[in-house]
């Protein structure tokens, strides 16, 4: 059996919703479902999830709203999201994968190889979580690549080179290690740069300077996204030094 991780299901239709239903308490998780995204809003904002499974196309909010939604709460950054859906298409499976969802199953999938793909994304999820559980917290050290942070010390180093960064650009360079490979939303940037609890189109445009001028620290050129990846509509994500 598995451990009691708790699943999120979200579909309109009824019959399959209660096929997953039955299929993951069957493998030891529990589950909670519901029929569109506003729905699955209301669920979590009052229960705690594990990981999100959802259709695309949905009445009412579809999954790619959905998923936007939850992204943009700091709370629910963390949670895996994984669509499943019969929208099967190349262009749809790459905005999928472009807005930042952890993996895109299509229907009709093997409960075989969804079953693994949700133990796959819980485990990268408990891993990160340990992670950030151990690094940072007591002011040791940060590693992303060739990124060291010291937060203590208010220092960063990119390789042997010592990287000057202003008070907004070091915390939002820390927050952005502390969360990595995951994407992390504008409006929780500008909580920890800004002190600031606003909408996303007034953080990203607070954030926005901040990452350029970052990438210019860090050395690269003008235009060039380098280690920090702007996944559009969503957020940014830090990515290791020469591996972006």
């Amino acid at each position: 059996m598995e451990s009691e991780a708790t699943i999120l299901v979200v579909d309109d239709e009824e019959s399959l919703l209660e096929a997953l239903r039955e299929t993951l308490e069957t493998h030891g998780f529990e589950v909670l479902t519901a029929t569109d995204g506003a729905k699955a809003l209301a669920l979590l904002r009052s229960e705690p999830v594990d990981l999100i499974l959802a259709d695309v196309a949905m009445p009412n909010m579809n999954g790619y709203q959905f998923y936007e939604r939850v992204r943009e709460n700091p709370r629910w950054t963390s949670i895996p999201f994984i669509f499943l859906t019969a929208r099967a298409m190349d262009s749809d499976v790459r905005y999928g994968k472009e807005l930042g969802v952890d993996d895109y199953l299509t229907k009709p999938v093997e409960m075989a190889d969804m079953l693994a793909t949700i133990r796959g994304k819980l485990r990268r999820a408990e891993q990160l979580t340990r992670r950030a559980a151990l690094l940072g917290e007591d002011g040791t050290e940060l590693r992303v690549g060739r990124l060291r942070i010291k937060p203590r010390q208010h220092r960063v180093w990119m390789g042997d080179e010592l990287i000057q960064l202003s008070a907004r650009e070091f915390k939002l360079l820390e927050r952005m290690a502390r969360r990595a490979p995951q994407v992390v939303p504008p409006t929780e940037l500008v909580q920890v740069t800004h002190g600031l609890e606003t909408d996303r189109v007034e953080a990203g445009t607070l954030i926005r300077p901040l990452i350029r001028s970052l990438r210019r620290k860090l050395g690269y050129s003008v235009g060039d996204m380098g280690c920090i990846e702007n996944v559009r509509g969503v957020g940014y994500r830090l990515l290791p030094p020469g591996e972006e």
